[in-house]
C-alpha cells in the first residue's frame, strides 16, 4: 500500500505540465530508488528539471528517467484533426443557469456532455457524459472530484470505480479553472481504457 508520503510524492510529479504517467522501482529496502515520467515532448526539458528536485528532496538517491511522447492532435480553426485519444476542446461554466458543458473531440468527432453539479463534480461528470455521446461504453461510476489543498496549485484529483470487481481509477490534473481541472483529471483517469477501445479504429 502506498504510503502518505508517496502519495504525496507522486501527486507532485502527475501535477506538472505535460505528464501523462508516473512510475516507481523500489529498492529491497522499500524506498523508491528510480522514477520514470512519461511527458509529451514540448513540456519534457522544463518537466525533467523541475521532476529532479522534487525527486531530490523526497528520494536523494533515486535516479529520474523522462520518456518523451508526441503529443496529440487538436481541433485547431474549426477543422478536426486526426486524433489519436479524446481530445478535451472546450469546457465552460454557466453560472446563470448553473450548468457545466464540456466538448470532447475524437477522430473528429464531437461530443457534448453536461451537469448541473457545478464545476468541481460537474466537470467530471459533463466529461463521462460527453463520452457516453461518443458511443464510449464507460463501465464506471464517478466517486469523487476533490481539489488537493496540499499541493502547489491545488490540482484536482477524480476518483472512478468500476461496475466490476477491479481497482479504482485516479487521474489528476491542474489547469486554469476547476472545470477545465476536472474534465483533464477525468480523461487522465480513463486514459488507458479509452486507448483500447474499437472507436480509435
Amino acid at each position: 500500500m502506498i504510503s502518505p508520503t508517496e502519495e504525496d510524492f507522486e501527486l507532485e510529479l502527475r501535477a506538472l505540465p505535460g505528464v501523462v504517467n508516473v512510475g516507481f522501482r523500489y529498492a529491497e529496502g522499500g524506498d523508491v530508488n528510480a522514477v520514470s515520467l512519461v511527458v509529451h515532448n514540448d513540456d519534457a526539458g522544463p518537466v525533467r528539471v523541475v521532476a529532479k528536485q522534487i525527486v531530490s528532496l523526497y528520494f536523494p538517491e533515486a535516479t529520474v528517467s523522462v520518456e518523451e511522447i508526441q503529443p496529440v492532435a487538436s481541433v485547431a480553426r474549426g477543422e478536426a484533426k486526426e486524433a489519436s485519444r479524446v481530445v478535451l476542446v472546450r469546457a465552460e461554466f454557466n453560472s446563470h443557469d448553473g450548468f457545466c458543458e464540456v466538448h470532447l473531440n475524437v477522430n473528429g468527432r464531437l461530443g457534448v456532455g453536461r451537469s448541473e453539479n457545478g464545476p468541481l463534480i460537474g466537470g467530471a461528470e459533463a466529461t463521462l457524459d460527453a463520452l457516453r455521446q461518443l458511443d464510449f461504453e464507460i463501465p464506471f461510476y464517478l466517486v469523487g472530484s476533490v481539489n488537493v489543498a496540499t499541493v502547489r496549485g491545488w490540482p484536482v484529483i477524480v476518483t472512478l470505480r468500476p461496475r466490476a470487481n477491479e481497482a479504482d481509477r485516479h487521474g489528476i490534473a491542474q489547469a486554469e479553472t476547476e472545470l477545465v481541472s476536472s474534465a483533464k483529471a477525468t480523461l487522465n483517469a480513463l486514459n488507458r481504457y479509452l486507448s483500447q477501445l474499437d472507436n480509435f479504429g
